[in-house]
């Protein structure tokens, strides 16, 4: 083949891609901008404080009902890490007495992926505990938004982190040289 016609195919060939590549992206990108985020937080404030309240009801079905079949929920605790099915045998005591746990948010940041149907989130909650922080990630199934993954953590305010170091170091190293050995 002349070296003229080799690079007219070289041309011809990446303007046929590009003909197919480029509508393909404008198309992503449009369908991303019409996604209304706003819109979609307000959806995501108010699955998160129903959540809560399921909890603070013990309503165990509702509460269960929030979450996707493979969420995964961190406690406080460091050996806190269960997927649903051991989630919800750890917590159903909690619920069969009648009160789990009471959850309010006080701030609420929430942050989305391009396509509109993953968010994360990160909340300071008041609770028996004092002030605690809840963050997670939600993904849309059809039109509801589900918990994939939450983590509580319990907040400590700097001037005392020394004295709660101390006071945790002799249970938690312990666990340290447990937890290494796996």
């Amino acid at each position: 083949m002349k070296p003229g016609i080799k690079i007219f195919t070289l041309i011809l060939c990446n303007f046929v891609l590009l003909a197919f590549a480029l509508p393909s992206c404008k198309e992503k990108e449009e369908a991303a901008a019409s996604i209304d985020t706003k819109a979609e937080e307000k959806v995501i404030i108010a699955t998160l404080d129903s959540f809560n309240r399921a909890a603070a009801r013990a309503d165990f079905e509702r509460y269960f009902g929030f979450y996707t079949e493979d969420a995964v929920f961190a406690g406080t605790d460091a050996t806190e890490r269960w997927d649903l099915p051991a989630f919800k045998v750890w917590s159903k005591p909690y619920f069969d007495r009648g009160r789990a746990w009471d959850f309010t948010a006080i701030e609420r940041h929430i942050y989305f992926d391009k396509t509109g149907t993953l968010a994360w989130f990160d909340e300071l909650l008041n609770t028996q505990m004092k002030i605690c922080r809840g963050s997670g990630v939600m993904v849309k199934k059809g039109n509801d938004w589900k918990v994939a993954q939450y983590i509580l953590s319990a907040t400590v305010p700097n001037p005392i982190l020394d004295s709660v170091i101390t006071l945790k170091a002799s249970t938690e190293d312990s666990l340290i040289n447990v937890l290494q050995k796996k």
